[in-house]
Order: C-alpha cells, then sequence, then structure tokens
C-alpha cells in the first residue's frame, strides 16, 4: 500500500511541474487578429466591379456590391443597383464573402468550353457518319 500511494504521490508531482499555464487572449486581441485577417483576405480579393462581396458587419449590416476603393483601415463597398457606396473599417466585418475572376481566368474557362464543344460535335459526327 505504501509503494502504491508512494507512486500516485510521484505522478502527481509530476503532472503537476509538467503543466504549463496557457494565457487565453482577450476579446480585443481576438478582434485585432480578425480585422488583420479581414485585411489580408480583402487585399487578396482586390477591388474593381468585378469583385463582388457580401459582408456582414458587427451591428448586423448586410452590404452587397463590389469593392471600389481598398486603403489602410477599411475599404469601400459600392452597391452595383443604386451606385451607393459604403465606407467599412476592417474592425466592423464579422463575416465576409467573396469572390474576384481574373481576366486569365474568365479565358481558360472560355478556352475550355469552346475545346469542349469542339470535340463534342467531332465525336457527333464521327457516330454519325458509322
Amino acid at each position: 500500500m505504501k509503494k502504491l500511494l508512494t507512486m500516485m504521490v510521484a505522478c502527481l508531482v509530476v503532472s503537476a511541474v509538467s503543466v504549463r499555464p496557457v494565457a487565453a487572449s482577450s476579446k480585443a486581441e481576438k478582434e485585432v487578429r480578425f480585422a488583420g485577417k479581414v485585411k489580408l483576405g480583402i487585399e487578396k480579393l482586390g477591388s474593381g466591379r468585378d469583385t463582388r462581396v457580401e459582408v456582414k458587419l458587427r451591428d448586423k449590416t448586410r452590404l452587397k456590391g463590389y469593392i471600389s476603393e481598398i486603403s489602410e483601415n477599411g475599404f469601400v463597398v459600392t452597391d452595383v443597383k443604386t451606385g451607393a457606396s459604403t465606407s467599412v473599417a476592417y474592425a466592423e466585418v464579422k463575416q465576409i464573402k467573396g469572390n474576384n475572376m481574373s481576366t486569365g481566368a474568365k479565358i481558360a474557362i472560355g478556352v475550355g468550353i469552346a475545346v469542349g464543344l469542339i470535340l463534342l460535335i467531332s465525336w457527333l459526327i464521327v457516330a454519325s457518319s458509322d
């Protein structure tokens, strides 16, 4: 019994020594980190009429449109239908969804469709001549 008790105490001591405290991030630090991620995402999307986004703000406002301007502290979302522009700070963003198709991607899709159609027509011609 004495050996068992000694081993249990030794295990508890080793466990207590090996535990390291982990500092929890404050809410403000998390928000700053998230704003940094939003900024990187916006910069990656770029700006222009092809950059369509849906932005949900912390005050539950929703914006749809394209990114017309990017600055150090925020960006501007312009509504496609009305042309109204809204400045948004990175820290105000709760969620953002967006896409931006470059000219190269559009050309590649067009070429892929054209090649597919040519192959389909060729196959139909060969199949009907047999």
